[in-house]
């Protein structure tokens, strides 16, 4: 395996920063790094990082640590029969490329979650979702290469500890694993999901009564296209931060102060409330500090107008997070990963 030194980052992260690594090498396969990790002293000591895409990570210093860029490719049907399809697919495969390789199949379960910047191995460390789904949804199993010992290993969903937005990847075994591939279960027959956000709505409007698995689709990206920038237009990492879920004590407390907040209720009785709104509520939306910004359209994007360091984007989103706390008394969180 070829390592590089010295590499710059800032074409491999979708906001921009320009930030270097001390060492850089693209992984092909799981065999290839396990034989890395295991016949080199060197490699096995020093730290490691993880990139897939570089859209959900802020850089805020140089990478002093081995980068691992994930570049292992190939999509495979492990079995099916008349009702699901499993597909493993491997981790360096982008995420939306995927989602379309399913739809052009007319298999659901990941139609909603289209236009998800990333690659398919950093997809179970942020559980991704959008539009009332998430990858648990249709997760079936992980394999992965432990850092430490170079061994392969196999995540199924219960040991993956899902969350909202959050899994062990993001926990105790943050920076321990490179995922080599994950395995999801897609439906022949989906129900599909077009009660959240606006994807009723655009469906509505194109006179879709019946729609398929394209058609949702289709509507999740025209909604996202109209909302969130386009990393090669202008540098973002998504979404920044997550959106909080409170207790109906706190919820009630919020609605006899702002009784047009609005919310999503969640199947554990609490209330899940956007965070773009908070932000845009506190003036934020479309506010620049330097060159680091919040994008005029959705104000849960923040942005590197040009030449924005990682640090100037953190500072802003601490600022943020002050600001709707204080007018709240909610602390939102981030989304993305700090380095």
């Amino acid at each position: 395996m070829d390592i590089k030194e010295n590499v710059s980052l800032k074409d491999l992260n979708t906001f921009g920063i320009n930030a270097s690594a001390k060492c850089l090498a693209e992984v092909s396969s799981g065999e290839a790094l396990s034989e890395l990790l295991l016949s080199n002293d060197e490699f096995r000591e020093i730290p490691k990082v993880v990139l897939g895409g570089g859209s959900n990570i802020l850089l805020t210093k140089d990478v002093d640590a081995l980068v691992l860029l994930n570049e292992i490719k190939g999509i495979e049907i492990q079995k099916e029969d008349e009702e699901i399809t499993e597909v493993k697919v491997a981790g360096g495969e982008d995420w939306h490329g995927f989602v379309l390789w399913a739809v052009e199949r007319n298999l659901g379960g990941v139609e909603n979650m289209a236009l998800i910047p990333g690659k398919i191995g950093t997809a179970p460390i942020q559980n991704i979702g959008a539009y009332g789904a998430e990858l648990k949804d249709v997760f079936v199993s992980a394999e992965a290469v432990d850092l430490a010992t170079g061994e392969s290993r196999v995540f199924n969903a219960q040991e993956c500890r899902f969350g909202y937005r959050d899994s062990i990847f993001k926990r105790e075994a943050k920076g321990k694993y490179f995922i080599v591939s994950v395995t999801v279960r897609l439906s022949k027959k989906p129900k599909l999901n077009v009660s959240y956000g606006a994807i009723r709505s655009v469906l509505e409007e194109k006179g879709i009564v019946e729609p398929k698995v394209k058609d949702v689709c289709e509507a999740v990206m025209e909604i996202r296209k109209s909302k969130l920038p386009d990393p090669a237009k202008i540098g973002n990492g998504g979404s920044f931060f997550k959106n909080p879920s409170v207790t109906k004590e706190v919820f009630d407390k919020l609605s006899e102060s702002f009784p047009e907040r609005p919310f999503y209720k969640n199947s554990d009785g609490t209330f899940k409330i956007p965070a773009g709104w908070m932000i845009e509520m506190c003036g934020w939306k479309g506010k620049r500090d330097g060159d680091a910004g919040v994008h005029d359209k959705q104000a849960l994007v923040l942005v590197n107008h040009g030449n924005a360091s990682g640090k100037n984007i953190l500072d802003l989103s601490r600022k943020i997070q002050d600001s709707v706390f204080e007018k709240f008394g909610i602390r939102i969180e981030p989304e993305v990963n700090v380095w």
